[in-house]
């Protein structure tokens, strides 16, 4: 139980009173326990433990101020090991637990046996990282798909595969929080699959800070989905009206009007989205580690910056994958639109370096937490896929350079761009009526129209399809016939791989403990138990007597707070065994008024004695002192100063 250690979480157990592993003459009137930063209690959050496993605190807990907290113990404990339990929740949402064990005048077995399931971990800790994933995918396609349609390409809002995209990643990020919102219950508590539905957790979740993102979050979703409608919805409208204004005979009047309109939407849209999508960025940044450790003032603002960059680049890049791949051939995006998303990406990546930069400082705090610690190497291993991803963007760059030259891919007028949707409206016009039934099957501007005698429905509809499977076949061997685009699509598509291996990493990232605090809890993991390691002392003595002269060396083994193996042999001038009739040790610590502790260790062969579980209370500078007897008058003591712990 001495070495149980916590779980890795976000907020470690600085220090404790009474010590790990410490030995105290008295039972004291409550426990302490100090973390790396605040930390959320419940009931339960905290337990001390007799030698047989029963309760002896109070179950009232205290905040002394700070990040210390007390548990209130009960009076007339007997002696022996007790052991104090901590399940809590980090200011950054993560759950942390651990064990340490002290002891009242001796320390005795203890019958506790703590589960070995680590907080945050099994089906329930499974399920909450996966919809952690999913929630942070569903946030990147929604946001940069409707930036990549806002700033790139307008006419792409009324595209339906990029309509799917942009709803897929509103109805994903959905279903993932409400998920988040009844597993967290569990998750940061028994981590009991039947527990998922508890109301009552429920209800305890919505009043922390955590389940006050998530809900805030869905609040913002709803906000988002209006968003939507009106993107997909009038926004559309108004591209259409704007193609059709041309075939008005008072056009010029009416065009204006409408590109008056189109812009005045295409603003109010931009600035309703940007406000939106920064309010989801946001419950992010309040909830983890940006709103806990150093500068959180600071940091939650570069956060916000750093999950809208994300979702710019990743997330338009994502819609232009789409329409390289799913959107007709007549209906393909422009090179001038490539090279708009083109900008936004370089600019995306821009803000990612930089508040990347101030993260990692924030979070790692030192060279050797970069390849010491977990996150560290989580965080070389993001550098190294964002380098990747740069690389595979420089060529997408290049061959977005090359599309204007191709032939069938120079950049269209908005006069063209508006003849070839009018053309595209009155083809998909064109519908059967009376005793022929008519199906028809349109590519760029060749239409092809099959007919049927009434009665012939079924044959109509059979050669509809053929005709409907030879245009596809077509638009697809026209787009692979580019070279130009067929370059681009397959550059965006190992874009696109990477960044899903790259968003994964991310996510676990974020459940990481960070490296600065893993450093601080090694350090009070290293103080709390005060490892020294197996300290050695050479002691001359000389009791006066003919044979009375020799030295000793004693072992201590690990030399810490705790128990201790202690080694001690007696060796004549010449370096033989020394055979004396006895042998004791006393420790005193000064500084504390402790001591002196006697030990009277075993003989077990000439000139070797030994004692196990050797107890030091407190670390400090002790005084060692070694009585040596060598006949039935003739003794001395001799004394030296060593650090223990």
């Amino acid at each position: 139980m001495a070495g149980a250690a916590p779980a890795s979480a976000h907020a470690a157990l600085t220090g404790s009173d009474p010590q790990q592993g410490a030995v105290v003459d008295k039972a004291p009137a409550q426990v302490s326990l100090t973390f790396s930063e605040k930390v959320a209690l419940s009931d339960g959050s905290l337990q001390v433990l007799d030698p047989k496993g029963k309760r002896v605190d109070t179950g009232k807990t205290s905040s002394e101020g700070g990040t210390t907290y007390g548990m209130k113990l009960r009076t007339g404990l007997p002696d022996g090991t007790f052991t104090v339990t901590y399940q809590v929740v980090s200011a950054d949402s993560h759950p942390v637990s651990g064990a340490f064990t002290f002891s009242i005048g001796a320390p005795s077995q203890t019958s506790v046996a703590l589960s070995d399931r680590a907080v945050g971990g099994g089906v329930v800790g499974g399920l909450y990282g996966f919809a952690r994933y999913v929630s942070y995918t569903g946030f990147i396609l929604m946001v940069g798909g409707a930036a990549f349609v806002l700033a790139c390409w307008q006419r792409g809002a009324g595209v339906r595969p990029v309509q799917r995209l942009v709803v897929s990643g509103w109805l994903a990020l959905t279903a993932a929080t409400l998920c988040l919102l009844l597993l967290r219950g569990s998750y940061v508590g028994s981590g009991k699959v039947g527990d998922i539905f508890d109301v009552t957790l429920l209800g305890q979740v919505l009043q922390t800070k955590a389940g006050a993102a998530l809900v805030s979050r869905l609040l913002l979703l709803a906000a988002a989905a209006l968003f939507i409608a009106v993107l997909f919805g009038a926004y559309v409208r108004s591209e259409e009206n704007e193609e059709g204004g041309a075939d008005d005979e008072d056009g010029s009047t009416d065009q204006a009007d409408r590109t008056a309109e189109k812009k005045d939407l295409t603003f109010g849209l931009a600035i309703g989205g940007t406000v939106v999508a920064a309010g989801l960025a946001a419950t992010w940044a309040m909830a983890e580690h940006a709103s806990t450790g150093i500068q959180p003032s600071v940091a939650m603002p570069v956060d916000v910056v750093h999950l809208l960059a994300v979702a710019g680049w990743l997330g338009g890049l994502a819609a232009l994958l789409v329409t390289l791949y799913r959107v007709p051939a007549d209906a393909q995006i422009d090179a001038a639109a490539v090279r708009r998303f083109s900008r936004v990406a370089f600019g995306s990546v821009t803000a990612l370096a930089a508040t990347g930069i101030y993260q990692s400082w924030r979070q790692v705090g030192s060279w050797s937490a970069l390849t010491d610690t977990t996150y560290g190497q989580l965080l070389l291993v993001k550098v190294g896929l964002v380098a990747v991803l740069v690389g595979i963007a420089w060529i997408s760059r290049r061959w977005t350079a090359q599309l204007t030259g191709v032939s069938g891919l120079s950049e269209l007028s908005e006069a063209e761009e508006t003849q070839q949707a009018q053309g595209a409206k009155k083809a998909k016009g064109v519908r059967g009526s009376g005793a022929v039934g008519t199906a028809v099957a349109e590519h760029g501007t060749n239409p092809v129209t099959v007919s049927a005698e009434a009665g012939d429905s079924r044959r109509a509809a059979q050669l509809a399809r053929q005709q409907a499977a030879m245009d596809t076949a077509r638009e697809k061997r026209d787009r692979d016939a580019d070279p130009a685009r067929s370059g681009l699509r397959r550059s965006v598509l190992a874009e696109a791989g990477v960044a899903v291996v790259l968003l994964a990493i991310t996510t676990v990232l974020t459940s990481t403990e960070p490296g600065r605090t893993e450093e601080a809890a090694k350090q009070a993991t290293a103080a709390t138990s005060q490892r020294s390691g197996p300290l050695s002392l050479k002691l001359p003595f000389d009791t006066g007597s003919e044979d009375g002269k020799g030295t000793v060396r004693l072992t201590f083994d690990p030399a810490r707070v705790g128990g201790n193996d202690m080694q001690v042999f007696v060796d004549r001038p010449n370096g033989r065994a020394f055979d004396i009739p006895e042998v004791k040790v006393a420790f005193t610590l000064d500084a504390k008024d402790i001591g002196p502790l006697s030990v009277v260790p075993d003989r077990i062969a000439t000139g070797h004695w030994t004692a196990v579980g050797v107890q030091i209370p407190l670390a400090g500078k002790w005084e060692i002192a070694v009585t040596v007897r060598t006949s039935d008058i003739d003794q001395t003591t001799v004394t030296k100063n060593a650090q223990i712990g």
